[in-house]
């Protein structure tokens, strides 16, 4: 089994881990948060801070060779469910058909303070 490391110098990485790791066709994407290449973070507003982040999702996956349309299964993090609707209409329009497998869970915190996290999983 051949397992690839990938890191993007474009965008921003806070920590000991792997923008995505491939593995046996699968694209690992690990959880993103609205931060820029500045390190800026997206706090006080949902709909920047979702177009963020799935903008960086996207380039990531295109990135690693695979692309938007490939993704399989999305977990979308909010420390807000309020902010629910919000973040779902950006995300209908990175999606607008045949929408990967997902689930939406509130939670009471984030890294760095962020309203939002999203990981996904694509095939190559």
């Amino acid at each position: 089994m051949a397992i690839t490391h990938h890191n993007f110098d474009n965008l921003p990485k806070g920590g000991p881990y792997s923008h995505v790791v491939e593995a046996n066709g699968f694209l690992f994407i690990s959880g993103i948060i609205p931060i820029d290449i500045n390190k800026n973070i997206v706090i006080d507003d949902i709909t920047r801070a979702t177009e963020l982040v799935l903008n960086n999702v996207k380039s990531i996956v295109e990135n690693a060779g695979s692309n938007m349309q490939n993704i399989v299964k999305i977990t979308v993090y909010l420390k807000d469910m309020h902010n629910f609707q919000k973040m779902n209409e950006i995300y209908k329009k990175y999606f607008p058909s045949n929408p990967p497998a997902r689930s939406c869970i509130g939670v009471s915190d984030l890294p760095a303070g962020a309203p939002i996290e999203i990981d996904a999983i694509a095939i190559v």
